[in-house]
């Protein structure tokens, strides 16, 4: 007997903001993990923080993202592929700082993910960065 097809579900966390339109917080679908663009919102109250400071942005913003990879049974350690999504190029440098701290101290294994960086507008105007990520879990 074929093995059966994976079923693809919809991951949802309250650590991280619920979405604001049509789309699911993450999407499993057998050991693939796919984490929706996140942005610098508060968890609970969905408000964007820290206009202007994008070193805080990508802090919350990479929190937002390892809440839904946790609820859909990954960890960052488990991460192949970050894509980060900039406004200004002149943030590079600051973003590029705090996304090396947390993936350094979040992937014990010392084996980075692989990474795309690029600039664009975001769909609220306070934002500086989004991040999704694309994991493979076992």
């Amino acid at each position: 007997m074929p093995d059966q097809p994976s079923v693809k579900t919809a991951v949802l966390t309250e650590g991280a903001p619920a979405p604001a339109w049509v789309f699911s917080q993450g999407v499993r679908k057998g050991p693939i993990l796919q984490v929706s663009g996140q942005g610098p919102q508060d968890p609970v109250s969905g408000e964007y923080l820290y206009p202007g400071d994008v070193r805080a942005q990508t802090r919350r913003t990479l929190e937002n993202v390892k809440a839904v990879l946790e609820a859909g049974g990954a960890a960052v350690e488990d991460v192949v592929m970050f894509r980060v999504y900039l406004t200004e190029r002149s943030d590079f440098a600051a973003m590029n700082e705090v996304y090396g701290e947390f993936v350094t101290a979040n992937c014990p294994s010392g084996v980075l993910p692989c990474r795309t960086t690029v600039f664009v507008e975001l769909p609220h105007e306070s934002m500086l960065v989004e991040i999704d990520a694309q994991a493979v879990i076992g």
